[in-house]
């Protein structure tokens, strides 16, 4: 195989990841668009599509360890094809949580929305804004933006603590929310999930690009993992 076939097989990994992304993307926009209409029929279409992406998944996978198997990949060229894998896993990932809040949707077409909603939606952007640019990252092999990209976590983090609050209040303050709030619950929890899949990208392009395996993302999960672990230690419970 000569080097301009094997980069052209490069190049259709990085393809298939922006496809993957793009179909993500709109999983991620049409579900949260489901939840604040209630609307069953799109929620029902993000499950349908979902297969699609799993479909994507497995040929960019067996296109990568194809190249593994026939070329004997070394040094950066391996990286990027181990990273694609990996980030290959992780779109698919993201769109299982779209899909999830899709299911909510459907669970609950019988129940009125509990509120208004606007951080969930903010989440979503902000998380579809960085796999936009995580997934720039990584076919430019720019491993700063990917840096900067994996600090946006603590954006949807604050944003998810907030609606924990707010909903944790409403079934305090009226047991008669609990079911419709633990829904919404679960629907800001799966959109801050994707953005920690996102970051999981950023550190793949890192890798990629580097060598270097990094541990990313906003700071608020890395000071809570360190108060956790803390904590345990000294016996305190929490």
């Amino acid at each position: 195989m000569t080097r301009v076939t094997f980069e052209h097989q490069i190049q259709e990994l990085r393809d298939n990841a922006v496809e993957m992304a793009s179909m993500v993307d709109k999983a991620i926009a049409r579900a949260i668009e489901a939840l604040q209409t209630q609307d069953v029929g799109l929620a029902k279409q993000v499950r349908k599509d979902d297969k699609i992406i799993n479909a994507a998944r497995w040929t960019g996978e067996e296109r990568a360890l194809t190249l593994i198997a026939t070329q004997g990949p070394m040094a950066g060229d391996l990286r990027m094809i181990a990273a694609a894998l990996q980030i290959y896993t992780d779109l698919e990932r993201m769109a299982d949580h779209a899909a999830g809040i899709a299911k909510i949707v459907i669970d609950t077409s019988d129940e009125a929305l509990l509120k208004p909603l606007v951080d969930i939606p903010r989440m979503s952007l902000i998380a579809r804004e960085m796999l936009e640019n995580a997934i720039t990252a990584f076919v430019d092999q720019d491993d700063e933006i990917a840096r900067r990209v994996a600090t946006r976590d603590d954006e949807v983090d604050v944003l998810h603590e907030q609606v924990v609050r707010d909903l944790m209040t409403s079934m305090m303050a009226d047991p008669d929310t609990i079911h419709r709030a633990t829904h919404l619950l679960w629907a800001s929890h799966n959109i801050e999930r994707i953005a920690d899949r996102v970051t999981n990208i950023c550190e793949r392009v890192v890798f990629a690009v580097t060598g270097e395996i990094v541990e990313l993302g906003g700071g608020r999960k890395k000071r809570q993992k360190a108060r956790k672990l803390a904590e345990s230690a000294s016996g305190v419970s929490g």
